[in-house]
């Protein structure tokens, strides 16, 4: 009997807009490497990964981010993972922020659109 053949169902465009991986770089130089599909958790970097403009970031798969601190960016790629998982609804969780970095987040937040 013949081993059975694998079967591939074509990927939707959206697949492939969050399929890899992205690096996120602090003020400080720090590098973050996250699942594409965690960072499309914000909106600007979604806009900024899959743009047709041409932004260089579509092309590196890297973003700078020279006014976010390291714990805040840190933070923000926490987020985008808890994000995906508690997305559903199915299950829930608080996120935890500490209060002494919740002013910078905030702002961090609004300007990523999550």
């Amino acid at each position: 009997m013949p081993p059975p053949r694998e079967h591939h169902q074509p990927q939707d465009e959206e697949d492939d807009d969050t399929a890899g991986v992205v690096k996120l770089i602090s003020a400080e130089g720090f590098e973050f490497v996250v699942d594409r599909k965690a960072a499309m958790v914000s909106n600007t970097l979604r806009n900024m990964l899959t743009s047709p403009g041409g932004f260089s970031e579509t092309r590196q798969g890297e973003v700078r981010f020279p006014e976010i601190p390291t714990n805040i960016l840190e933070k923000i790629c926490q987020y985008f993972y808890w994000s995906l998982h508690y997305s559903s609804g199915k299950e829930t969780a608080e996120f935890p922020i500490e209060p002494e970095i919740t002013l910078e987040l905030m702002m961090a937040a609004n300007y990523l659109d999550t």
